[in-house]
């Protein structure tokens, strides 16, 4: 794949449009031309008059592109130059940007403040009694600002002159997006002007959203440049594996990875270890292909993150030669992921990190040879931005491996595994990626538990406001448009009785008793929940925990462990789930990768299976996994038939993506038929076709589907960190406007009776 855009040198006109200081830094590095988006960036930029996004791919200049044109208009403000404030997502990335930057501004005499614990108050303090230079901080510090320093707010923001969001892509469509366009909002409310604000991203699935996103309201207004394609060469291999588990008599240190259903014999014999075939090959694939290389590896957990790294150690101990292979995921210490990315930045000897999502956003960690993919990735915006990291020096190439296992098909094999899901997802993802598709953000969310929040922080701000003056600066502004009267009404009712506000006899809203607390813990500043895990318990026995981040009600189906369970009860507060075996076949190997899969996604999938095209990028066992998944589909007739029976169960082939399917999921639950979402398919247990054709005939037949046709209950959705205090109207609102396709569900339901 081959994208270009025009060439550009340090002779340009855009080049000396920017201040000699920073024209002599750029020649003294060495630089024989700026890149496509710093060319682009520069006139765009200087003038401050437009909001403005840099789309390249990571570590393709953008930072740059931002900051010559704007350090040369500070330069350019005589007496009163004030200050850029960078709006970043992770402290990692403001320890990156503030070393990246340092250099540059140490030769203009404009300080750089990376914000964040680590730094010392008086930094900070000399920083805000100056305002000047660069500020580089999270939503969660810029959110204690407001809080704490409230009546320094106007003087602070008087002085912004630039708002830059890097990663914005990482905040479009979540809570804490929603915070940092509130935040944006309220410093120019401050400011009593508009500030121009500049996006960095490498990947956007929607301009015009991604733009509404940095200008809430004027979204057709913010300039787009696009150099995500400059000068992109790809090599890419889909390598598909054949599972199956053997028995092989290892030396007790090399015990690794071992089956769940050990008989208690074997557990006699700490000499045997049933194995993954697949994985092993693919540890000694990975050896093979990487080593004396920088690479990032990317698994879909933590624990097949250890797994792969602990595999690649120990090939490397028993072939005498220095370990290569490093780890990096949320649950590491501080130190141990600075050692991996220190290890891939140095350059000095060769470093591949096995690795979540955490190296995923633009962290300098040097010139990447290639990405591995294990299983589907999360989403194609995801696989994007991690093949971003590859390719990155001139004449280079972007290497992508994406490799999938898949079970040994048996008599008793399930539809997913038959139909390769896992594999068919990643090919149908690298397709899209050919494409430059990547997933649109969700339109719509009412995100009303960030509302919470940050009516709360404005109140704390002003030292009190007015439900008037809530209603001006978070909702009136188009942050959180989708919010009616009667429910902001409903909502501040509702803080009002739980005494988290109360009311004074000019109609001034303050914190109340329970709300002073809130508001002066340390926790308040972040709009995101923690991700608490939800225990599973079958019969008084523990089985484990798991994070609930998708739709959860009583009589639902879920796979945990290797079997199916059927929910009978939620204790939210407890953060229990009361489950009971659930009858049907096995369970599917396959894992989704941990994203909730786009609707474009799953209808690709369906015309991979299809379509008889080859696909070049396929290895030969690919191509001939693929092919079985093709002939069953066509021999079962899988094209015309949107449901059929496997084991106790009915499938349902809705080809929808997780929103739609989970919408659809408890439609069905709610009418009496117990119902899991399963990928491409729906499963619905002990049900007959013309009970399911009746149900599906109901659903249908709804002029629209409301809140109370789904049977969820206020208790089991509280799913974000403020969802607790609201109205129960209000949090299935949210909740559903969120994480389900509730239209999209009734067209489905009307599309299975047509095609049946």
């Amino acid at each position: 794949m081959k994208m270009s855009l025009p060439a550009s040198n340090s002779e340009t006109s855009s080049f000396y449009l920017l201040d000699e200081r920073i024209q002599r830094w750029i020649w003294s590095h060495g630089w024989t031309s700026l890149r496509a988006v710093q060319e682009l960036a520069i006139p765009a930029l200087l003038p401050a008059q437009e909001d403005v996004i840099l789309a390249a791919a990571t570590s393709a200049g953008k930072t740059e592109a931002a900051f010559f044109p704007i350090l040369t208009r500070l330069l350019q403000q005589g007496t009163e130059p004030g200050f850029v404030l960078s709006i970043s997502p992770l402290k990692a990335l403001i320890n990156d940007q503030t070393q990246r930057l340092t250099d540059l501004c140490e030769l203009l005499d404009l300080p750089v403040l990376g914000w964040h614990g680590d730094v010392p108050a008086s930094r900070k303090q000399k920083f805000l009694k100056a305002m000047l230079g660069v500020l580089i901080i999270t939503p969660e510090s810029l959110e204690a600002l407001f809080v704490n320093k409230g009546t320094t707010i106007p003087a602070l923001a008087r002085a912004v002159r630039y708002i830059v969001v890097d990663e914005l892509h990482s905040f479009i469509g979540t809570e804490r997006g929603k915070q940092v366009q509130s935040l944006m909002t309220r410093i120019e409310l401050a400011a009593g002007h508009t500030i121009p604000r500049v996006g960095l991203s490498a990947t956007l699935g929607d301009k015009l959203l991604a733009a509404e996103f940095l200008r809430p309201g004027s979204g057709t207004m913010v300039r787009t440049i696009d150099a995500a394609g400059e000068g992109y060469d790809l090599k890419l291999i889909v390598k598909g594996y054949a599972d199956e588990w053997l028995e092989e008599e290892v030396p007790d240190d090399e015990v690794g990875e071992s089956s769940s259903d050990l008989n208690t014999d074997s557990q006699k014999q700490p000499q045997k270890q049933t194995v993954s075939v697949a994985k092993l090959a693919i540890a000694k694939y990975l050896y093979t292909q990487l080593r004396g290389t920088n690479n990032l590896v990317f698994p879909n957990s933590r624990s097949q993150v250890e797994y792969y790294a602990d595999q690649l150690r120990r090939q490397c101990e028993r072939n005498g030669v220095p370990n290569e292979f490093w780890t990096h995921h949320g649950s590491l210490s501080r130190e141990l992921r600075e050692e991996s990315e220190t290890a891939l930045k140095a350059g000095v000897t060769a470093a591949t990190a096995i690795c979540t999502n955490t190296l995923e956003l633009g962290i300098d960690i040097g010139n990447i040879k290639s990405v591995v993919q294990i299983g589907p990735p999360p989403s194609v915006a995801s696989l994007r931005q991690r093949l971003g990291r590859s390719g990155r020096r001139p004449g280079e190439s972007a290497i992508l491996r994406c490799l999938s296992i898949e079970k040994k098909l048996t008599a008793k094999s399930s539809f997913s595994d038959q139909i390769r899901e896992g594999l068919l997802q990643t090919t149908a993802m690298v397709r899209l990626l050919l494409e430059s598709w990547v997933e649109p953000p969700r339109k719509g969310a009412l995100h009303a538990s960030t509302l919470v929040q940050q009516s709360l922080s404005v109140i704390a701000q002003k030292g009190g406001a007015t439900a008037e003056e809530l209603w001006t600066v978070l909702i009136k502004s188009k942050i959180f448009e989708n919010i009616s009267r009667e429910e902001f009404a409903s909502l501040l009712r509702e803080l009002g009785a739980r005494d988290i506000l109360q009311q004074d006899s000019s109609g001034l809203l303050l914190p109340g008793v329970s709300g002073e607390k809130l508001i002066n813990h340390y926790d308040f500043y972040s709009a995101f929940a923690s991700g608490e895990e939800f225990r599973l318990l079958a019969e008084g026995r523990v089985l484990g925990s798991l994070p609930i981040d998708r739709p959860l009600t009583i009589g639902q189906c879920l796979i945990f462990g290797g079997r199916r369970w059927r929910v009978r009860d939620v204790d939210t507060k407890g953060k229990v789930v009361f489950v009971s075996a659930d009858r049907g076949g096995s369970p599917p190997a396959f894992d989704g990768g941990a994203g909730s899969v786009n609707d474009r996604v799953r209808q690709e999938m369906r015309s991979v299976l299809a379509g008889s095209e080859t696909l070049t990028f396929l290895d030969s066992k690919a191509v001939e996994l693929l092919d079985e998944a093709k002939l069953y589909f066509h021999t079962r007739g899988l094209g015309q038939k949107q449901w059929f029976v496997e084991g106790n169960s009915l499938l349902v082939l809705t080809w929808r993506g997780d929103w739609t399917n989970d919408a659809l999921a408890l439609l069905l639950t709610a009418k009496g038929l117990a119902t899991s979402n399963e990928g491409v398919a729906l499963r619905v247990s002990s049900v007959d076709h013309l009970k399911l054709k009746a149900v599906l005939e109901e659903i249908a037949a709804l002029p629209q589907i409301s809140m109370e046709d789904l049977r969820l209950k206020p208790e089991h959705v509280i799913r974000e960190k403020w969802d607790w205090v609201l109205p129960d109207s209000l949090r299935l609102a949210s909740f559903a406007s969120s994480v389900l396709d509730i239209k999209g569900a009734h067209t489905t339901a009307q599309e299975l009776l047509t095609d049946n």
